[in-house]
């Protein structure tokens, strides 16, 4: 059996920076106006017993992972608006297990949270290019976490993005889809 925590993490842990220069913030920009086409791509063709899938034993399907992409994004957009907006605002956290097991999450149509994530991104992506040094530097606060910079933010969500990406198209390569 494979490593579990390669499965689990198949391009590692999230390691937060110590500090992010303009091209690497705008790398991850990229990444994140990129997520959507590419999970998009990493889909296409899937069957419903596919989508239905866990990417890991006891992990969640193919079809909870786009959902779950949807619910955090949206989460992390509304996080980076509040923190320019207002000084050091606290965020509300969410259980993001027990969301994936909401209906619509375990048995959704992807279609929906794809046309989602790309409008988002869309919208994220104008505002995170619109953002300068100052505004990279503020943060909320996360209740469980502390308190988080923007641009530390910005690297965990490049890396989020790419790591459920990697869950999908690991599964597809592994089962030969």
């Amino acid at each position: 059996m494979e490593n579990m925590e390669l499965l689990q993490y198949p391009i590692g842990r999230f390691q937060p920076p110590s500090q992010l220069t303009p091209a690497q913030r705008a790398s991850l920009v990229n990444q994140i106006a990129a997520l959507p086409g590419e999970l998009r791509a990493a889909v296409a063709g899937l069957t419903p017993a596919q989508l239905d899938t866990p990417y890991r034993p006891g992990g969640w399907t193919v079809r909870q992972l786009m959902h779950h992409l949807a619910d955090s994004h949206m989460h992390a957009y509304l996080r980076f608006k509040w923190a320019v907006a207002e000084e050091r605002p606290t965020i509300k956290p969410y259980d993001e297990k027990r969301w994936s097991e909401f209906p619509e999450a375990r048995s959704g149509e992807i279609r929906i949270s794809l046309a989602l994530l790309e409008a988002l991104h869309e919208r994220w992506v104008l505002f995170l290019r619109s953002l300068g040094e100052r505004e990279f530097a503020r943060q909320f606060h996360h209740p469980e976490l502390g308190d988080m910079p923007l641009w530390r933010n910005l690297a965990l969500y490049g890396w989020h993005g790419r790591h459920h990406l990697a869950h999908i198209t690991g599964l597809r390569q592994r089962m030969g889809w």
